[in-house]
């Protein structure tokens, strides 16, 4: 389980359920939850979020719930299986059928890795959850060393290349100097 190799620190009020509360989101309100994949660091606050309709590729669901992939992506049930009411998509989804929040599978970093494409008024931006880690996994097409398919990978760096093209401005996952560039909730990214 990767939860076991890293150390995680909240300090209180940086949990998913008050960082809600202080953008002014009633918690027991949200519709839909929308997950990258099933890692714990993904999905650590979806407890929090009880009323929400789970939203994840049916392939990574499949996968964090046999024995062999758990193991081989180190995924632990208990950090997202909570019962909530499941929409399972396969491949790429309109959230809300008007083009404003696109479901892209980034397959690679785990079986059913999904980004979120989200119209703004600025313009697109996509949020690549692990499926890009870094500015530089982008631009070099360096993989990190959590991998679950390396030509999925791959592939779907290539597909994040093509959005980027096409003027969609890429929201890299853990990049801590990208994060330094965006304003924070509750401040809106236009």
């Amino acid at each position: 389980m990767l939860a076991k190799r890293f150390k995680t620190e909240f300090k209180v009020g940086e949990e998913l359920g008050a960082r809600l509360e202080y953008c002014d989101v009633d918690v027991d309100k949200v519709r839909y939850l929308v997950n990258s994949h099933l890692h714990f660091d993904h999905v650590g606050g979806n407890h929090q979020v009880k009323n929400a309709q789970l939203v994840v590729q049916a392939r990574e669901w499949r996968a964090g719930h046999d024995d062999d992939l758990i193991q081989a992506n180190g995924y632990h049930q208990a950090d997202y299986d909570h019962g909530h009411d499941l929409k399972l998509v396969d491949g790429e989804h309109d959230l809300f059928g008007d083009g404003s929040v696109l479901c892209v599978p980034t397959y690679g970093h785990t079986p059913g890795h999904l980004s979120l494409k989200v119209r703004l008024g600025g313009g697109d931006v996509l949020l690549t959850g692990d499926a890009c880690y870094l500015r530089q996994t982008l631009e070099n097409l360096h993989l990190p060393r959590v991998v679950h398919n390396a030509a999925e990978m791959l592939e779907s760096l290539g597909r994040i290349r093509t959005l980027q093209k096409a003027g969609a401005r890429i929201f890299y996952g853990h990049d801590p100097q990208f994060w330094q560039s965006v304003p924070q909730a509750p401040a809106e990214i236009s």
